[in-house]
């Protein structure tokens, strides 16, 4: 979809065809009146499904044998609206833009908002508009817009915010795209080389393969990919935006292509979603597509362990002992616990690498957090006040928030095993994520500022979201944007 921004002009000229009325007030013999009908509902219904106070007028502008729609903020109840507010009224905007089946439209929001607040409506447009239908043999019956047309006060400062804007829309996009691409399509290698066509931005890319992980000692991520036919991948990502002898910002992601539970295995009741499980990864990897597109001026590492995990005579079993990278060594009793043994060592071997600044590492890693939090909140875990209080406030600017949960030593009883140094699940039911979290807090120094977040529950909703609709929200990447844009010169030091 194409989007253009334009400055107000007297060309714009529209017929007003509804009011907050509801009333007809164009006698225009252009548009029959089946068509005005059509269009008065499908307005009214913008006005009452507004979350944002935001009364609009629409209009339909004639050119020659073409039409657009035209859609102008006629008043606001809420006179300050944020830049997720703005993205949000922007996703609207497009919700009943599509149902009107135009293909192109026009936002005149030249009175009413700041150029930048425009710039954050048309990336809401944009950010809404993303589909994941390359595989429909059928044409879409509905008309797609093609075309958007913003029009703001200034249009040179609207372009300039929205050209930062745009790269954040793409990232959160890219994301959604390879959490929505098929398991069969996108296994281990095929996510690598993903991460390997990031080079294109100027990111240095190294990936590991079997033998490389083998020399590494990775026993605990190999464990997991041992069942499968596809071979296991580590990618690491580095984006070096600052002076080299700067500590990197280093970020984690668990990356399993899919997830059958292994020998432990799911119940098929919705086990179809598990091709969802590389969600973290590919948080990861999009965070690192923006900050290079961004040119941000830090160091960013992106590690990736890929998987695919898969019951089969090579599986590994319930019982089975693994000695970690760590050299920790993990008593595996719940093979359906996979993701926090490709994160131990993961973290351990880009902990030990790059000594970074601090850790995030982002995972969808237990049901249990949905239980807890339920939809709207990701799952904190931080060995770090300062870390954790600076993320908490990158998700509320952003609205992708995050709860923390306790990290104690209390927890450590239940993962605690008989015959090896640590069990990969707790003892009982309780405290799913808590000692999933305390578990790869093994494989983490106490020195090392590090954040764990669990996306579990806010990685794909089945629900419409005011800005992503229904499906896969590339939540973490508005998150990381607001976070890495404040980094430049943070210490994490209690």
């Amino acid at each position: 979809m194409e989007i253009n921004f334009y400055a107000p002009s007297s060309s714009i000229l529209g017929i007003v065809i509804g009011s907050s009325n509801g009333a007809i007030l164009s006698s225009s013999t252009i548009f029959a009146s089946n068509e005005r009908e059509f269009l008065k509902q499908k307005f009214e219904k913008l006005r009452k499904d507004s979350t944002k106070n935001v009364i609009f007028q629409s209009f339909l502008h004639q050119y020659g044998n073409n039409s657009a729609v035209i859609m102008q903020v006629a008043d606001l109840v809420k006179t300050e609206i944020s830049e997720t507010e703005a993205q949000e009224i922007g996703a609207q905007i497009f919700v009943a833009a599509e149902s009107i089946g135009e293909e192109e439209v026009v936002v005149d929001f030249s009175q009413n908002f700041s150029p930048g607040l425009v710039a954050h409506i048309a990336a809401g447009f944009k950010i809404r508009s993303f589909r994941f239908d390359k595989y429909k043999t059928e044409k879409q019956k509905h008309i797609t817009i093609n075309k958007a047309y913003f029009i703001s006060s200034n249009q040179q400062l609207t372009e300039i915010a929205y050209k930062d804007i745009s790269v954040v829309c793409n990232a959160v996009n890219f994301a959604r795209t390879l959490s929505s691409e098929a398991p069969n399509v996108l296994y281990p290698e095929a996510m690598a080389n993903e991460a390997k066509s990031l080079k294109r931005y100027g990111l240095k890319v190294d990936l590991f393969d079997e033998k490389d992980l083998t020399k590494f000692g990775m026993n605990a991520l190999l464990g997991v990919a041992q069942g499968s036919v596809h071979s296991p991948y580590l990618a690491v990502c580095q984006w070096n935006g600052s002076d080299r002898s700067e500590p990197p910002i280093a970020l984690v992601g668990k990356g399993v292509t899919f997830d059958s539970g292994g020998i432990s295995i799911k119940p098929s009741h919705d086990m179809h979603e598990m091709k969802e499980d590389m969600t973290g990864a590919a948080v990861v990897l999009a965070t690192m597509q923006m900050a290079a597109q961004l040119n941000l001026p830090i160091n960013l590492v992106g590690a990736i362990g890929l998987v695919e995990n898969m019951p089969s005579g090579t599986a590994q079993r319930p019982s089975d002992i693994v000695q970690s990278m760590s050299g920790k060594t993990i008593e595996i009793q719940n093979t359906d616990a996979e993701g926090r043994l490709v994160l131990a060592d993961v973290l351990h071997y880009t902990e030990t690498e790059f000594s970074p600044k601090c850790i995030i590492d982002f995972a969808t890693l237990t049901g249990a957090i949905q239980v807890a939090l339920g939809q709207e909140f990701a799952g904190l875990f931080s060995n770090n006040n300062t870390l954790s209080k600076k993320l908490r406030k990158a998700g509320i600017l952003v609205q992708e928030k995050l709860w923390e949960l306790p990290l104690d030593p209390a927890y450590d009883k239940d993962i605690d095993s008989n015959i090896a140094d640590v069990k990969n699940v707790g003892s009982g039911r309780g405290a799913g994520s808590i000692t999933a979290a305390q578990f790869l807090q093994r494989f983490i120094s106490p020195e090392t500022p590090w954040a764990h977040i669990d996306i579990a529950a806010v990685s794909h909703d089945k629900k419409e979201r005011a800005l992503t609709g229904a499906g896969f929200t590339g939540f973490g990447v508005r998150l990381m944007y607001a976070f890495l844009r404040d980094s430049t010169t943070t210490s994490f030091n209690t």
